[in-house]
């Protein structure tokens, strides 16, 4: 039994992170030289030639969008099992959303579905494959479709901040490194590989979505003196295109660049967490543990558990209940997005992705994250299996009277 309250996620700051931030107050506030810094910082450990950071994971996709030029009569493909934001920020841009279904065997955008999807829809111009719990998609196929039926291809890389895969010849390929997409977007919520408190940033490797970004992110003003259309002065700026206030302050950037330091500590603490989860549920068939593909590293920003409920006669709802009593939260990721009421009205209907479906019915996800203890995460392992083992008694039970 759990001693002390666990949620399923929670960010991990120390001194180090509390006196970068500290001394961040003693300079620029806003627009400062910590948001380049922070720019250069991601770019480096990432690969990609740019970056740029934003307010939040949201903007990110709808700069991303914005950039790509996505708008009225298009549309932009994601997975269902997602966050909202990666659909409706196709919305924001003025295109509509779709979706593809999950993979058979895995919980990422299925590169077969987004196939048939671009060669039966004209519309679909660009296609944001969302790298789950941390485990990267199918870039490779995914860029195939894309380069065939001349999609965008905007990573959704919310959760996978340090994933990488290795490619069809051997080379390993870090997310965020846009080698097989046009642009790749994260989030710094304080629940992911790092954060900002808010935050988010896209990379690309194209100098002119760079520019896009850049403008878009700030009123779409321009002040660079080469792109003015005339100058009266050194105050003079030009609003040359219908942009947004998504910047990032320094006090959020400061933050950002004491966290990625330890970036890789981090994903190895919660590698480790899921090894342990995975060796507790060995045993035990009716706890389905999170497979990662050979040839890739997942962040591991979510652990997700897939439980037949079903098949046991037992509430998710109860499970929740259970384990909250001993202090123990768990989460769901995610409601399939096409079921959502707002995506309802707009004509998608629940059966349209029966995988996403299936997913979403069994996914528990567990908690998982650096200040985790191992004495912590064998208690969340034994309050499930206990738990479930009482619900499915009680199950068995009520069946026989």
């Amino acid at each position: 039994m759990a001693k002390t309250a666990i949620s399923y996620g929670r960010q991990t700051i120390d001194l180090s992170d509390i006196e970068a931030v500290a001394r961040s107050l003693e300079g620029m506030l806003t627009q400062g030289p910590l948001v380049e810094a922070f720019e250069a910082e991601i770019a480096g450990y990432t690969g990609a030639k740019y970056a740029v950071v934003c307010s939040n994971g949201t903007a990110a996709l709808h700069l991303a969008m914005k950039a790509a030029g996505l708008g009225e009569g298009q549309k932009a493909v994601t997975s269902p099992i997602t966050f909202l934001a990666s659909a409706n920020a196709a919305l924001y841009a003025g295109a509509r959303p779709d979706f593809a279904d999950i993979e058979a065997d895995g919980m990422n955008l299925d590169p077969e579905s987004l196939r048939r999807k671009a060669a039966k829809d004209r519309a679909v111009k660009a296609v944001v494959p969302v790298h789950f719990a941390g485990t990267p998609c199918r870039m490779e196929e995914i860029r195939e479709v894309a380069l065939k039926y001349g999609l965008i291809v905007i990573e959704d890389a919310c959760h996978a901040l340090g994933a990488e895969w290795t490619d069809s010849s051997g080379r390993v390929r870090r997310v965020g490194s846009c080698s097989h997409s046009d642009m790749t977007i994260f989030s710094f919520h304080p629940v992911k590989s790092i954060t900002t408190g808010e935050g988010g940033a896209i990379t690309t490797n194209d100098p002119a979505l760079y520019g896009k970004l850049k403008t878009l992110r700030s009123h779409g003003v321009v002040k660079d003196p080469a792109r003015l259309s005339k100058s009266e002065g050194p105050w003079y700026y030009e609003m040359q295109d219908l942009g947004f206030n998504y910047r990032l302050p320094d006090i959020n950037c400061a933050l950002g660049i004491s966290q990625l330091k330890k970036l890789d500590r981090f994903i190895a603490k919660r590698a480790g967490i899921a090894a342990l989860y995975d060796r507790l549920f060995s045993k035990y068939q009716f706890v389905r543990p999170p497979s990662v593909p050979g040839g890739m590293r997942s962040a591991w920003h979510l652990y997700p558990a897939r439980i037949p409920f079903s098949e046991l006669g037992v509430e998710r709802k109860d499970l929740f209940r259970l384990m909250s009593e001993i202090g123990i939260g768990l989460q769901v990721h995610y409601i399939p997005v096409h079921t959502q009421p707002y995506y309802k009205a707009m004509g998608f209907k629940p059966g349209d992705f029966p995988r996403a479906l299936r997913f979403y019915a069994e996914e528990v996800s567990l908690p998982i994250y650096p200040l985790l203890s191992d004495e912590e995460a064998g208690a969340v392992a034994e309050g499930l299996l206990s738990s479930l083992a009482c619900l499915s008694a009680q199950a068995k039970r009520t069946v026989a009277v």
